[in-house]
């Protein structure tokens, strides 16, 4: 019987530094630390009544919320919102175009 030799493996860094370099795996790591930084920009009455749910097409960011009133508090919160989220979006190099607050998400 033929001995085996298990030195074709690749190490864990190198795993790991192959998958950093996936440009989808870079832009989902961009946009999970966007999603974190949502809690720094929200009112503080909202925080525990809303969080980041997904990114559609187009650069839509879509909130889940607890109710529809939070929804709809927060919709008429939007533009300033954007504003405070631009900083984060500039250093991140992502787009947010808007921001759709659905009730239906929350779970």
């Amino acid at each position: 019987m033929a001995k085996v030799l298990y030195t074709d493996f690749e190490g864990i860094e190198d795993i790991i530094s192959s998958m950093m370099d996936n440009p989808q795996m870079k832009k989902a790591q961009a946009r999970t630390t966007l999603f974190n930084f949502w809690d720094k920009i929200l009112p503080d009455k909202f925080k525990k009544k809303s969080r980041p749910f997904s990114m559609l097409p187009g650069g839509v960011m879509v909130i889940a919320c607890a109710n529809p009133v939070v929804a709809q508090e927060l919709s008429l919160y939007k533009v300033i919102l954007m504003q405070k989220f631009s900083p984060y979006l500039k250093t991140l190099n992502l787009k947010v175009k808007d921001l759709k607050f659905d009730p239906k998400k929350w779970g």
